[in-house]
């Protein structure tokens, strides 16, 4: 696994068809135009079946201080999903993972903050699940909570507006009893 100049890491561009394309630095991407490109998105579970989510840092550039699945982020040219989401996993909430394994593989979005940025991902969904509970990095998360799988999707539903475009468009095709 990598360690990552933050300054300097690099996101995936990739074509409609999820073709890698080339690459840019992740401090460039997220703008009002923002290229599509590679990432993933994590629900991670303990043993009670309690799904854990997260408020954004309220330093995030993107969705400060909404509530998100557990966490999100870009593998890096040449790294494999499974290297990226453990990498991420450690660094954004301390977590080793067990159990990986992708739940929505073609799950794609766009959306626009107030803003104005623009996320645009073809972003792979996955489920693991975590023994010990977080140790979350301030610069990545403001809080976190475990909760019921059923109380996340209607709440989200319900309220889409305190929640993360991507998680709520998830939602609405997660099966977490599966």
């Amino acid at each position: 696994m990598q360690d990552v100049d933050q300054r300097v890491e690099l996101v995936v561009l990739v074509d409609e068809a999820g073709r890698s394309i080339g690459t840019a630095p992740k401090l460039t991407m997220h703008d009002a135009d923002t290229a599509l490109h590679l990432a993933f998105s994590v629900y991670v579970f303990n043993a009670r079946g309690e799904v854990l989510i997260t408020r954004r840092a309220l330093s995030k550039r993107t969705w400060p201080g909404v509530w998100t699945n557990s966490f999100c982020g870009h593998p890096l040219p040449g790294e494999s999903q499974r290297d990226a989401i453990d990498r991420r996993g450690r660094f954004e909430l301390g977590l080793d993972l067990d159990d990986l394994f992708v739940t929505l593989p073609l799950f794609r979005y766009r959306a626009t903050d107030a803003s104005g940025v623009v996320e645009n991902e073809i972003c792979p969904v996955y489920r693991a699940t975590a023994h010990t509970d977080p140790s979350p990095n301030p610069d990545e998360v403001a809080e976190y909570v475990w909760t019921d799988p059923a109380t996340l999707r209607a709440s989200a539903l319900s309220s889409p507006w305190a929640f993360s475009p991507w998680m709520v468009l998830q939602l609405k095709e997660l099966r977490f009893d599966a």
